[in-house]
Order: C-alpha cells, then sequence, then structure tokens
C-alpha cells in the first residue's frame, strides 16, 4: 500500500541518518581517542614539547562533536542561525588539520585562500559544518585517493551572472571545494540538493549533507552551485554575502587559572552517573579551592544532604539513573535545605525535565558539553549570590 510504501522510505531515511551521523562522529572520536593515544606515546617518550597540536586536535574535534549533536537535535526545529563577520581564510586555517585527519593520507590537501578576501556575513559554526560535509564528500568520491582543493575568491555578480545563479546582484565570497574524482552525471547533479538522496550504500551517508549546505546557504543569503564532469571531478561553491566592514575576532577561551578561587571550606555536591564527568568537575573544584563531594545517583546525592555535612551548592545532571532526576533530586534536597542552589548540567534533549526553563530562584543551567573555567565561573557566582 502507498502508507506501508511511505513507512518504509521514512525507515529508509532514518537508516541513512542514523548511518550517516555515526560514520561522522565515528571521524571525529577517531580524532579525539587518537590524539589522546599519541599523547600518551608521546609522553612515555619524554617528548613534551609536541603535546599542544594533539591537546589542540582533541579539543576541536570534542568541540565539533558537541556542534554535531546541537544541529541534530536542532534539526527538526529549522535551527537559528548567528550570523557574524567572519574571515573565512581564517576559518578555513583553522579546520585544516581536522580536515586532514578525516580525509586521510590518500588524499593530498591544497588551501588556496583569495589574497585581500572580504568578510562574510555567515554563522561561522555553521559554515564549519558545510565544510567538513563536502571534504568527505570530496574523499568518498576519490576511494583511490587524489587532490582535495580548498579555494577562497572575491566574487562579483552582476545582473546576468545572478540571474543564472539565482541571486541578488553584488559582492559576494566564494568558497569551492574540488576533487579529482568520479565526478557525477547532470541527472546526479539535479537531484543533489534534494534531502535524503544520497550515491552512497545504505549507512554511509545521511543524504542530508548537500540539502542542508543548500538550505544552510540560501538562509544566510547565499547559494550552492555544483560543476562536474563524470571521470574528472566536481567542485562546490557556496556563495556568502559580503560583510562590509572588519571581521569579528574568533572567542578565544580564557586559561583555566583565571577562574575565581574558593573562599574558606566551600562545599559542592556533584550528581552524575558518569564517572569520568565526576572526577573532572571534582578535579577542577579541587584545584580552585572547593570541597567537593561525589555521588553517582540522586538516591547517594539525597543521603549527602540528609546529612549534616555543608553544602553550598548541588552540581547536578539532569538524567539520572534510578527513577529520580536532578529537578526532583533538587525539589527533594530543598524540602531537606531550604534555600539549596542548584546548578543542572544537562544535554539539549533534557530540557523537558526542567519544566522547560521554568526554574525557581537559585537554580540555573549549564548545557553539556561546557568548558570547565565556565562551570567553575558560575559555581563562585551562584555561592556568591548569596
Amino acid at each position: 500500500t502507498q502508507e506501508a510504501l511511505r513507512q518504509s522510505q521514512k525507515m529508509e531515511a532514518v537508516g541513512q541518518l542514523t548511518g550517516g551521523i555515526a560514520h561522522d562522529f565515528n571521524n571525529l572520536l577517531t580524532g579525539i581517542s587518537g590524539s589522546l593515544e599519541l599523547l600518551q606515546t608521546r609522553m612515555a617518550q619524554g617528548r613534551l614539547t609536541e603535546l599542544d597540536r594533539y591537546i589542540n586536535a582533541a579539543q576541536g574535534a570534542s568541540r565539533r562533536a558537541a556542534a554535531l549533536t546541537h544541529r541534530l537535535l536542532a534539526f527538526s526545529r529549522r535551527q537559528t542561525l548567528e550570523p557574524r563577520p567572519t574571515g573565512i581564510n581564517a576559518l578555513v586555517a583553522g579546520m585544516e588539520e581536522l580536515v586532514r585527519r578525516t580525509v586521510g593520507p590518500a588524499v593530498t590537501i591544497e588551501v588556496v585562500g583569495a589574497a585581500g578576501l572580504w568578510p562574510a556575513l555567515v554563522d561561522p559554526n555553521q559554515l564549519e559544518n558545510a565544510l567538513l560535509n563536502l571534504c568527505i564528500n570530496a574523499r568518498d568520491a576519490m576511494p583511490d585517493g587524489g587532490r582535495l582543493t580548498i579555494e577562497t575568491a572575491n566574487v562579483q555578480l552582476d545582473r546576468k551572472a545572478t540571474a543564472l545563479r539565482e541571486l541578488a546582484p553584488g559582492h559576494y565570497v566564494a568558497l569551492s571545494v574540488s576533487d579529482t574524482g568520479t565526478g557525477m552525471t547532470p541527472e546526479v547533479i539535479a537531484k543533489a540538493f534534494d534531502p535524503f538522496f544520497t550515491t552512497k550504500p545504505l549507512g554511509q551517508g545521511t543524504g542530508l549533507g548537500l540539502s542542508m549546505i543548500y538550505g544552510f546557504a540560501r538562509q544566510s543569503g547565499g547559494q550552492v552551485r555544483i560543476y562536474s564532469e563524470v571521470g574528472q571531478g566536481t567542485t562546490v561553491r557556496i556563495y556568502l554575502p559580503r560583510h562590509l566592514g572588519e571581521a569579528e575576532a574568533a572567542e578565544a577561551p580564557e586559561p583555566l587559572p583565571d577562574a575565581p578561587r574558593a573562599g574558606s571550606g566551600e562545599t559542592v555536591l556533584i550528581v552524575d552517573d558518569e564517572a569520568p564527568i565526576r572526577m573532572l568537575v571534582a578535579d577542577v573544584l579541587e584545584d580552585l579551592g572547593y570541597v567537593a563531594i561525589e555521588a553517582e545517583d540522586a538516591a547517594a546525592g539525597l543521603a549527602i544532604l540528609r546529612t549534616t555535612a555543608r553544602v553550598d551548592l548541588l552540581v547536578t545532571d539532569v538524567g539520572l539513573p534510578g527513577g529520580m532526576n536532578g529537578r526532583q533530586l533538587a525539589d527533594a534536597g530543598r524540602a531537606l535545605r531550604p534555600g539549596l542552589k542548584a546548578l543542572f548540567i544537562t544535554g539539549y534533549a533534557e530540557n523537558a525535565a526542567l519544566g522547560h526553563g521554568q526554574l525557581e530562584p537559585g537554580m540555573q543551567v549549564l548545557t553539556k558539553p561546557f568548558a570547565m573555567e565556565a562551570l567553575a565561573t558560575r559555581i563562585r557566582e551562584m555561592i556568591q549570590g548569596g
């Protein structure tokens, strides 16, 4: 029946989506685990001068993994873009190491950044994702290896040129990704931007890459064009509107030592079923002079709150095992200790458990993943807030 056909198409789409996301995530996890492995090896060898590059690579991949989950959860809601004046050459340079790790040694990467490139008005996180997607597509089109070229250019489009590209006349910044791969037929190019259309085997691609890039470019006031010849290769070019002015500098995270230190004996109760998260949070807090008490679930946390132990702040995951979530733990804790302050650590999918943001005074939310200094600053502010 028509309904059964629709359902099977829907399940195939879900299979493509989950398989492709697993594929993207595995790339990022390889970057993280590989960097940590080499970090361990270099430390054992006493080669301490090379540690920064592995630390930076792992942190960069972690940030992109966080952005991927954010996008995945926002996908059905049509994400709100946050366009900023962005230097595309700097953005490409910042992605180069991740692209190299992702495409592997069989692919030679060449970056050709135009001199005097105009800033573009664009959401930098989404553009990073688009660039990575295009590079993965290019790699997949070159199973035996080849050359991948990332190129930027200033483009002035007149009325004739813009009519062909469905754009308003004016100044644009172009970002192109070219490969020397299998190429695409005109029939494939015509369908390339359709959601869930993919030429990859089931589970190896979402079929959302180009459609999401197309949607992002159009939402940004730009366009995407594909130029391809079978057996010769493919170029995908994103046109983005020029920003008249300077690009914004990327925000560098503050170094951890600047995080605020504790007063005397201030105590934080950490409740999280993930032992590595508890350990990291406790280590950071103890470095800053706090007393950290750990509990692995709500029952253990509540047992501590029933004692006379000093607790200045409860830091709890929202999604806890054992039938009581972090919000319920905080409510039970306030019944025992009126005015108990609570900081909820939450994944994007858990906002419903928090009553969709309906929080009482003395309760705040920090979204995973977070920088450790951001956690320390928030804890200090909440404890000092009286």
